[in-house]
């Protein structure tokens, strides 16, 4: 088994874990902007808990996103600041699938969509299926509203629904007959199992690539996209258009034998 640290700061709440051998080592504390001032501290106490160093680990895994975006940006930097200090590799981990993975339970199969609060009344949500030792992505991370997972769950209703935006939008999910689980959470040991997991599956890469998934920033790419392109359109349609051209021979001018002064 890896030698492991694993973090989220993407939701309200910071959570930190380390496996080293069997043992399992967690700290959890209020997240949001502090945890820009106490993650790496955090990280720092349970390596020396442990008797470790940061080159002693075999990777560092970190949660994502999608979230709030300076947690992720701290998740990110932190994750980025270890792995090149000590030359090791990272394992970035979607923070929906640590949502699922907490409310698989130890289940064998599952199929679950991760739905967490993205403040402005929307939602980031996504479908993961467990089979085979292994999740699968169904529908990967997106940003929506009540109205379009609606729209969405009304042709393929959910089995399982999991995650804290159950919780914030209640009876405005409409979640049909699925189990709902409100108090799955992105935490620290759903993320160990899943960078487990990744790194058997030889998914670790370099620190580099310690980057967040910025989902609200594509809608708004894919919005600013679509605008330009309706500008690119209209200037097309401009210049096709005729142009006023100059009078021709005898436009706006006197007729011969007309009086003019």
């Amino acid at each position: 088994m890896a030698t492991l640290i694993a973090f989220d700061t993407a939701t309200e709440r910071m959570t930190v874990a380390l496996q080293c051998v069997e043992r399992v080592f967690a700290h959890d504390d209020e997240g949001g902007a502090r945890a820009s001032a106490t993650l790496l501290p955090a990280i720092l106490a349970l390596l020396d808990d442990a008797g470790l160093r940061v080159t002693d680990l075999d990777a560092i895994a970190f949660g994502r996103g999608p979230g709030a975006f300076t947690g992720l940006r701290t998740a990110c930097s932190v994750a980025q600041g270890l792995a090149f200090g000590a030359a090791k590799p990272v394992l970035p981990i979607d923070t929906l699938l640590a949502v699922a993975e907490d409310a698989r339970a130890g289940a064998a199969q599952l199929r679950v969509w991760a739905i967490i609060d993205a403040r402005m009344d929307q939602i980031y949500a996504a479908e993961y299926e467990y089979a085979g030792g292994r999740w699968k992505t169904r529908v990967a991370p997106v940003l929506v509203d009540c109205e379009m997972l609606a729209a969405i769950w009304s042709e393929r209703p959910p089995a399982v629904v999991a995650g804290n935006a159950i919780g914030v939008f209640g009876a405005r999910l409409a979640t049909g007959a699925a189990v709902r689980v409100p108090g799955a959470t992105p935490n620290a040991r759903a993320l160990l199992r899943l960078a487990q997991d990744a790194w058997a599956d030889g998914a670790a890469v370099d620190a580099a690539l310690a980057l967040p998934l910025y989902v609200r920033d594509k809608v708004a790419e894919t919005e600013s996209e679509r605008a330009a392109r309706s500008l690119s359109v209209s200037a097309a349609r401009d210049r096709a258009a005729p142009s006023p051209t100059a009078p021709s021979e005898g436009e706006g001018r006197t007729p011969p034998g007309s009086l003019s002064e």
